[in-house]
């Protein structure tokens, strides 16, 4: 019997999808954090070593967070070459400008105190403010987008992609809505963190903009739902569904239709329990901050990250990207993967250093816990941003 046969290939394919969002979450969570220190950090810290006291409460970890964006682009270009071929080349000037935001960042973290000068470190924390701000705001407009369709469409003999959109097409109003969820999101996440590591005035004007911006997430993500409503036509196969067949998009009808992107919660009416979790996250977030109780609201607001996250999975479910312009195109779970000796194989090598890195990553920050201080940069042995 040939190994890979133990697990279904439609099995198998679900796990893929449950993993890919899985590591995502993981970056938005983790990487979210450090993402909305850098925005916040103008605004919550006002001398020199209050910016080195914010910068080094992400300082220890912020390099082995960006290691799920790694991990999510190379299980997307394994698992699902068909989305990682039409996303990549049709987002291209857009991640070109994340990634440029991405190489600036570590440039800032490392650059930042070498010189005494206010205004060379002035210059490189408005830096980490912007390459915070960006990213955030592109992975936003990337999710308006998916829910809206993409311009791409694929030739059926030779499965060629063919992008139509353009950069300015991409920043419509319900993605651009969308882009700023993500960087209330983040803004909360990362207030949240500060809290949790800092105290003193950092810590209260830290506790100030993570209410406000969990008030903002819950009111940006409420207000996408109601516009996903009304305004953004979802896509649904009417075509009999194959599960386990080869990976052919163009093999499926699909239609548009009001409100579509509604019907798995119908069909499946717990999932409702999602985003009940990014609403009530975000709420409970914006209390625990009120009320004093940092790691609550830490918690309650990586919980409405994820919450966010797995509902954009369960709405547009099957659907990974659909096409706005040829519809049967549209890439689903079902049509839009690698084969089964892959997804398997690759579930294997996931099964043994996927747990490596979860325990390598929260041995580390249990070895860094605690706060950031002030006296933390009298001590010369040390090593501080």
């Amino acid at each position: 019997m040939i190994l890979h046969t133990l697990i279904d290939y439609d099995t198998l394919r679900i796990i893929w999808w449950a993993l890919i969002g899985i590591i995502l979450g993981a970056y938005a969570i983790t990487d979210g954090f450090d993402l909305g220190t850098g925005m916040l950090l103008p605004f919550v810290a006002k001398t020199d070593t209050e910016r080195r006291i914010v910068i080094n409460t992400v300082g220890p970890v912020w390099e082995g967070n960006q290691v799920w964006l790694i991990l999510g682009g190379g299980a997307i270009f394994a698992a699902w070459p068909a989305l990682y071929a039409v996303s990549f080349s049709g987002f291209y000037l857009a991640m070109f400008i994340l990634l440029a935001a991405l190489i600036v960042r570590p440039v800032a973290f490392k650059y930042r105190s070498k010189e005494e000068s206010p205004r060379w470190r002035s210059r490189w924390d408005a830096a980490l403010c912007i390459t915070g701000f960006v990213p955030a705001l592109i992975f936003g407009v990337a999710m308006g987008n998916v829910l809206l369709g993409v311009p791409f469409r694929l030739e059926p003999q030779t499965m060629r992609i063919f992008y139509d959109g353009t950069l300015l097409g991409l920043l419509n109003p319900f993605a651009l809505l969308c882009g700023l969820v993500g960087v209330a999101m983040m803004l909360m996440q990362g207030a949240s963190w500060i809290t949790v590591k800092t105290e003193g005035l950092v810590w209260e004007r830290a506790r100030y903009y993570g209410m406000g911006a969990s008030l903002a997430t819950l009111i940006l993500y409420a207000l996408g739902g109601v516009a996903l409503w009304l305004f953004v036509e979802g896509y649904q196969i009417t075509s009999p569904i194959v599960t386990d067949g080869p990976s052919n998009p163009v093999l499926k009808t699909v239609v548009t239709h009001q409100a579509a992107w509604f019907s798995n919660y119908a069909a499946h009416p717990w999932t409702l329990v999602f985003p009940a979790l990014g609403l009530g996250g975000a709420l409970l977030a914006g209390l625990s901050l009120l009320a004093s109780k940092e790691k609550l609201a830490f918690g309650f607001s990586s919980l409405a990250i994820a919450g966010i996250l797995i509902n954009m999975g369960v709405v547009t479910f099957p659907f990974m990207l659909p096409s706005s312009i040829d519809l049967n195109a549209s890439l689903t779970v079902w049509d839009a993967s690698s084969s089964h000796f892959t997804l398997f194989t690759m579930l294997v090598a996931t099964a043994i250093f996927l747990p490596l890195i979860l325990i390598y990553t929260l041995w580390v920050y249990r070895v860094m816990t605690g706060k950031v201080r002030h006296t933390d940069f009298n001590d010369k042995n040390r090593h501080a941003y």
